[in-house]
């Protein structure tokens, strides 16, 4: 009997709607080796790169490695009970973390599951860690600033949301406070702030979120912590697992902040994973494609279009030094994929200027596009000045005799610098930043004694906003600084003066 070709194709159609996959998804395999994070399986021949398995003892693993006859694959959980001859099965699924609103104001591991003690977060949504990045249309300039509240930083290297703009310095340089501060400036600014803890004590983990409660920052933040008790395989998803959380807000069309602190220890536990898989190392021994691990991290982080949502990721990552070498291998790495470089001296810090920002070292490469008028009209010489004060400090530090122009020069950035130093946690709204910059950069400070700078200005500031509380808002609102405040900043400061200091 000859089976016309309609009727073939019919049949074909009801078996392939028919066909059942369930074979592939739950493939079992055997632990050939165990130890160290790392389980070695033979007979998952289906398995993919960055796939979910389960052991038996409910523990889950992600695959890494792809061999020729078996599969590695890292620990996302505890080793114990498992042994040569133990049963693995595929998941057919991604390594996924819990995301959305719920997750707000709550303090989650690498995985997404809460270690706060406030009881389960409750989440409708999951979002594979891995994600690729938004493509060249998808994206659009970076135009709108994000503020950090930091003078040092609004004035002279802004950072705009979607940048990715780098920390870079030794330890216990302030990086970490710096990061806090720009999360407490969101405070009603409509941003979502990701604090991803790397390798850090869990103190200073539990600290950060002290600080950020006490502030009332922690009800648009979500702190993610892989502390450095935890083993190498959380510590190496816990950036991806941070940016799928934020990717998530940020397709929804709202703003969000990520902190990565830092990427040092990212990238270290990332070299004990490959080492321990095998893989060849390189330089400092690190695999390959070390470079790879932080540039498809950073990539998430973009201002997309209006017809993509409109929102945004900025992400501010975090590198530590040693002994200030940034030209170290991990260092250069990130500052090439980065959008800029915020460099903390440790000098300029034990020095008593903090923040500890080195002004020739520290660039932002698109954050001027961002800033508010008020602010680059005001900040515009500060950068020039700085770089003259510090040329002609070196050259004049064994000289006494020093001509009025020079000495002019040197007294305008030392009391700049003052200006620029700002205590841990206070960050400045735009009006303040702007008034300050102002009355420093136009030498307006430049009869007020070097060690007054600080307290006459802050002080002067201080009665601006409670004088002038329209002039402060409309700078604030506006982010400009029209003629007539121009002309009130002037005349009110010529007042302070004349009461301030009797004998000028």
């Amino acid at each position: 009997m000859n089976a016309r070709p309609e009727e073939i194709v019919s049949l074909l159609r009801e078996e392939i709607e028919g066909y059942d996959n369930k074979t592939r998804r739950t493939e079992e395999g055997t632990v050939l080796e165990v130890g160290d994070g790392i389980a070695t399986i033979y007979g998952l021949d289906r398995a993919v790169y960055g796939e979910l398995v389960e052991f038996d003892t409910g523990v889950r693993g992600m695959v890494m490695d792809l061999s020729r006859d078996t599969v590695g694959c890292v620990l996302l959980g505890a080793e114990t009970g498992l042994r040569e001859g133990s049963t693995v099965r595929r998941t057919g699924q991604p390594a996924d973390v819990p995301v959305g609103e719920g997750m707000l104001g709550r303090v989650v591991d690498a995985l997404g599951r809460p270690i706060d003690g406030l009881g389960p977060i409750h989440t409708t949504q999951r979002r594979p860690i891995e994600h690729e990045a938004s493509g060249v249309i998808t994206r659009e300039p970076v135009t709108v600033p994000l503020q950090t509240g930091i003078l040092a930083i609004d004035a002279m290297v802004p950072i705009g949301r979607g940048q990715r703009e780098l920390l870079i310095g030794d330890r216990q340089t302030g990086k970490t406070a710096i990061a806090v501060d720009t999360i407490l400036n969101q405070k009603g600014q409509d941003v979502i702030c990701i604090y991803v803890a790397i390798g850090q004590k869990a103190s200073s983990v539990a600290r950060v979120r002290d600080t950020l409660q006490k502030h009332g920052a922690m009800d648009y933040s979500i702190i993610l912590s892989a502390t450095a008790s935890e083993p190498a395989p959380l510590q190496y998803i816990a950036p991806y697992a941070g940016a799928a959380m934020g990717e998530y807000f940020m397709e929804q069309g709202r703003d969000v902040l990520i902190v990565y602190d830092d990427l040092s220890k990212h990238a270290v536990a990332y070299r004990a994973l490959s080492l321990l898989l095998k893989r060849s190392p390189g330089r400092e021994a690190y695999p390959g494609d070390v470079f790879y691990l932080h540039s498809r991290l950073l990539e998430r982080a973009c201002r997309l279009t209006e017809e993509y949502g409109g929102g945004s990721m900025t992400a501010i990552p975090i590198i530590e030094t040693q002994a200030g070498d940034v030209s170290a291998y991990i260092p250069t790495n990130v500052i090439s994929i980065t959008d800029g470089q915020i460099y903390l001296e440790t000098d300029l810090f034990f020095a008593g200027q903090r923040p500890a920002v080195n002004v020739g070292l520290s660039v932002s490469r698109v954050g001027g596009a961002a800033q508010t008028r008020a602010i680059k009209r005001t900040a515009g010489t500060m950068r020039i000045d700085l770089a003259r004060f510090r040329e002609l400090e070196i050259f004049t530090q064994f000289s006494s005799d020093l001509d009025p122009a020079t000495q002019k020069t040197l007294d305008h950035g030392k009391r700049l610098l003052e200006l620029l130093k700002q205590p841990l946690y206070q960050p400045m709204p735009v009006s303040r930043q702007a008034v300050l910059l102002y009355i420093g950069t136009n030498g307006l400070l430049d009869e007020v004694p070097a060690e007054q700078v600080r307290d006459f200005a802050v002080q002067f500031v201080d009665r601006m906003e409670h004088q002038y509380v329209e002039l402060m808002e409309e700078i604030q609102s506006t982010g400009n600084l029209s003629g007539v405040a121009v002309e009130t900043i002037r005349a009110a400061l010529a007042d302070y003066k004349k009461e301030k200091l009797p004998g000028n």
